[in-house]
């Protein structure tokens, strides 16, 4: 479920019916894209992995022995068909770990580009936190205005003057005070 819905994002924009729900919806998955990486999650990333019969092996830059443990059942996106889905932890190193694959040949170890996610049990429901909905519908309508608008500092709908730089690092920085409390440490590198 997207952070802020298609019924809030139409209200905000005061467009009624006259765009689809897909449309809207595009809108509302792209802030979540934009968004969600900065907020503080029981995730890492995954850089490579491997395969040795139905043991599947990921890679990560971090350290994740106190981070993952056998037995633990994570949810792993982008990194590859026969390992992304729900997946038990076989064994746990310093710096990877196996799952249960469905491969059914050996593969070396190779890169995973870009990165993938593995995740364990999401302790915060972001959807249920104000200052984080207000945040993603921000993103939305700055999403869309600037989609409606040229960058070439023209008039937007509601009168303001557009900007080239609205979807630039500003995005996030404009609603960087409402997802203060929430921002993980590995998202504020730089």
């Amino acid at each position: 479920m997207s952070l802020t819905t298609v019924a809030e994002l139409r209200t905000a924009l005061g467009v009624g019916t006259l765009y689809p729900d897909a449309t809207l919806q595009e809108v509302c998955d792209a802030a979540d894209n934009v968004l969600l990486p900065f907020l503080w999650n029981n995730s890492m990333p995954t850089i490579a992995h491997s395969n040795v019969g139905t043991v599947g092996t990921l890679y990560f830059n971090d350290p994740v022995r106190d981070f993952f443990y056998v037995g633990q059942t994570i949810t792993i996106v982008n990194s590859g068909g026969k390992y992304n889905g729900s997946k038990v932890v076989t064994k746990v190193e310093d710096r990877s770990i196996n799952v249960t694959t469905d491969h059914v040949t050996d593969s070396p170890y190779h890169p995973i580009n870009p990165y993938g996610t593995a995740s364990g049990t999401a302790y915060t429901d972001f959807t249920t936190i104000p200052a984080i909905q207000e945040a993603s519908l921000m993103i939305c309508v700055s999403i869309w205005t600037s989609r409606q608008t040229n960058t070439g500092n023209g008039m937007n709908p509601d009168g303001s003057i557009g900007s080239m730089y609205a979807m630039s690092s500003q995005l996030i920085a404009r609603v960087r005070g409402l997802i203060a409390p929430y921002l993980s440490p590995n998202s504020m590198v730089g």
